[in-house]
């Protein structure tokens, strides 16, 4: 065991700041996971989760506070072989087959996965024998996912794992995951598909702006959403009248079917029975989480921030 390691301590981000010049792009951030989470970052672009991610693995210092994996500072961690990462940017080594770059990495760690067989749960076995060069964009995936997971890391860090993949290669992506976290593993990832958040991770992390603005398991986050729509059948409706029930924002119909939008979906239910008795087959729907994702982050995007993680 390496010296000051504590595998229960799991990653605590503390007042975590990072700056280039004169645009902030992560502030003052706190983040505590246990081990065996399984993480969501969420976060419009240059929300500062790629650069979260890479002081995370130690790749970019940051200006201010401190950041502990499992008792180390990034750097130390990774160099003891706990830490896999799988980043947007960079390219395979060039003059390689996918086998032979698998197994470099491989040798880089003290107790690594066979390399046949990460190839067969990443997916890669059926390009195995093709040079690093001739890749697609989602093969690509599959080799950077390969070479994340073969040195069997206590912690996976994956910035946005399944870019340019299929739909098909997203759910035997995430089939991979879900096993890989059976075993105990935290995961990190940040995406952009709200769905696979919601479907696979344990709990999200909203950040805008470099800052949390909600953080908590997504029935949590989706209960964030102010807005709330009432369904029902109603023939004849007149959507002027609908607007001005109390708690509801917006009246729409479609045929027999009214939509109502509400900011106070219990007031705007009462004043809807009591205005129309004849309403029938109500639907009360509570916010999804792209309702939420919109809400909790509007206005907290930064162009330049933007700009920035996008050419690093």
């Amino acid at each position: 065991m390496v010296t000051g390691a504590d595998p229960d301590g799991g990653i605590v981000l503390s007042h975590l700041s990072k700056s280039y010049g004169a645009v902030c792009a992560v502030r003052s951030l706190d983040l505590a996971i246990a081990p065996g989470e399984t993480v969501a970052l969420l976060g419009p672009n240059g929300a500062g989760k790629t650069t979260t991610i890479d002081m995370m693995l130690g790749l970019t210092r940051p200006d201010r506070g401190t950041i502990s994996v499992f008792g180390l500072p990034p750097a130390k961690a990774v160099r003891a072989g706990w830490v896999g990462g799988m980043l947007q940017t960079g390219s395979p080594l060039d003059h390689l087959r996918v086998r032979e770059l698998v197994a470099l990495t491989a040798s880089y760690y003290p107790a690594p996965l066979g390399v046949d067989d990460v190839l067969r749960l990443t997916g890669a076995d059926a390009f195995a024998g093709q040079w690093t060069t001739r890749l697609s964009g989602g093969q690509a995936q599959r080799v950077r996912f390969a070479a994340a997971l073969v040195g069997e890391p206590d912690l996976l860090l994956l910035d946005e794992p399944t870019a340019g993949i299929d739909v098909e290669g997203r759910h035997d992506f995430w089939h991979s995951m879900r096993d890989i976290a059976g075993q105990g593993k935290t995961v990190v990832f940040a995406t952009h598909y709200l769905e696979e958040a919601d479907a696979y991770a344990d709990r999200i992390v909203l950040i805008a702006r470099g800052e949390v603005v909600a953080d908590g398991p997504a029935t949590e986050i989706k209960a964030q959403a102010s807005s709330r729509t009432i369904r029902a059948t109603l023939p004849d409706a007149d959507t002027t009248e609908l607007r001005a029930l109390p708690g509801v924002r917006a009246a729409d119909r479609h045929g027999d079917a009214i939509i109502l939008s509400c900011s106070d979906a219990d007031t705007a239910l009462r004043a809807l029975l009591g205005a129309c008795p004849g309403a029938r087959d109500i639907e009360v729907r509570g916010g999804n989480l792209e309702e939420a994702f919109m809400e909790l982050t509007a206005e907290k995007s930064d162009p330049a921030v933007d700009v920035m993680e996008a050419t690093r």
